[in-house]
């Protein structure tokens, strides 16, 4: 069902990953460019004739923004019960996030020179919330409460439409309980054209975050500078750090959560066991029967999935380091201690009651991270990407008289004449 890679067979693994990463981009940056191009050109019809191609609907102008009674409807759909988990979801989400908020700050010098920071939250947001196979709620909640809790004047969220035209309702309650502004029926690339450009309808946004599918990632790559972008996320992934302490049926439910995003999704274990590794594919094999999903689970499994196994834990660790994966769940003895070796990954699940599940919907942390690799030099989605800061400076006229003759000596050595005047004329 899924792979066994030995240690001799990582560095071709790990060669057809990276190939099976880079098949097809050239088709899917041409076509999400045409779409782009069709949004920036036609607005609202645009829209509408793309969202009929790719979705189903037809859709008339005033159908774009979902209305405030479909909203209420959808509250009601899902119930009361189901509206405190969101609430209380929300909650830890908001209190995590609000402790890392950045906030404004002065420095006064003896001079008289004051050099501070002064934070400003974004205006417009757009969170995407991903639609087609499955609904997803808690991404919503991920993208739209911390934007809040940072002081977002306007949140607005886009997500696709089944064929008849209707959204989720567990999504509309999402945007309902983060307080989401906005809600529009629209997904794709063509959405995110539409929140970086504006059309009839939908107004532009300043930055755009939240996960989608190939389409989406390419979109936000080529409207990147437009407006921002929380990050360019691939498929969905996890990798699994276990050793003879780790419990196998865990492992194998945790490998099987993940795979079912996306055929594309990526479920990795490494271990220094080879009869970890034995019972945990007969734990995958008798557990998937059980799933609704489990056609698109094998399709993962088999395009990026693996159990790997390694000579040592510090080999399996270098292995982490360089997969640099989006979700690391350490099934191992010590994992706090470890976690300290872990340069690369979005979010570490310590231990083998921390399921990916939790981080999913409910610890706090954020679970929009980065993915492919690039948990290498970026962060999971936080409360730095709603605001940003404003350099402060002020110098008084000591200062000017004490640091200006080395100012205008730097500004000489560039060559730039005006700059060294700017200096040279207020120390007269």
């Amino acid at each position: 069902m899924i792979p066994l890679i030995r240690s001799t067979e990582i560095e071709a693994f790990l060669a057809r990953r990276a190939a099976q990463s880079e098949a097809g981009q050239t088709e899917v940056t041409a076509a999400v460019s045409e779409i782009i191009d069709q949004v920036r050109c036609n607005g609202d019809a645009a829209l509408i004739a793309l969202t009929e191609r790719f979705d189903g609907p037809r859709l008339a102008p005033m159908q774009l923004r979902v209305s405030e009674a479909e909203i209420d409807e959808a509250v009601h759909a899902v119930g009361d019960a189901f509206m405190k988990i969101l609430g209380e979801a929300a909650e830890n989400i908001r209190s995590f996030a609000a402790q890392s908020l950045p906030v404004s700050r002065v420095d006064w010098r003896a001079d008289g020179t004051l050099l501070g920071e002064k934070i400003v939250p974004l205006e417009r947001v757009a969170v995407y919330a991903p639609g087609g196979r499955a609904a997803y709620p808690s991404s919503l909640l991920m993208g739209a409460v911390p934007a809040r809790a940072a002081g977002v004047q306007h949140v607005v969220t886009f997500t696709p439409p089944a064929a008849d035209g209707s959204i989720h309702a567990a999504t509309l309650a999402a945007a309902r309980t983060a307080g989401v502004d906005q809600i529009f029926r629209v997904g794709g690339a063509q959405s995110i054209a539409a929140a970086a450009f504006g059309t009839e309808t939908v107004e532009s946004v300043d930055k755009i975050v939240g996960p989608g599918n190939a389409w989406v990632a390419e979109a936000k790559r080529q409207v990147f500078g437009q407006v921002g972008i929380d990050m360019v996320a691939g498929p969905s992934e996890v990798v699994i750090l276990a050793d003879a302490t780790a419990n196998p049926a865990y492992i194998a439910a945790d490998l099987l959560a993940q795979a079912e995003h996306d055929p594309l999704a990526s479920s990795i274990l490494i271990t220094t066991e080879p009869a970890v590794a034995e019972v945990v594919r007969t734990a995958l094999r008798r557990q998937i029967k059980t799933l609704s999903r489990r056609t698109i689970i094998m399709q993962a499994f088999k395009k990026r999935g693996a159990i790997i196994l390694v000579d040592s834990r510090a080999q399996g660790l270098a292995l982490v380091n360089r997969l640099a994966p989006e979700h690391l769940g350490l099934h191992i003895r010590d994992a706090l201690n470890t976690a300290g070796a872990i340069r690369n990954a979005g979010a570490i699940f310590l231990g083998n009651h921390a399921p990916e599940a939790v981080g999913d919907y409910w610890a706090g942390p954020n679970h929009i991270l980065p993915t492919a690799g690039t948990a290498r030099f970026s962060s999971p989605l936080g409360m730095e990407d709603f605001i940003k800061r404003q350099s402060l400076i002020s110098t008084s006229p000591q200062a000017i008289q004490t640091d200006g003759k080395k100012i205008i000596r730097f500004a000489e050595k560039e060559g730039l004449d005006a700059h060294a005047n700017a200096i040279r004329i207020r120390m007269v």
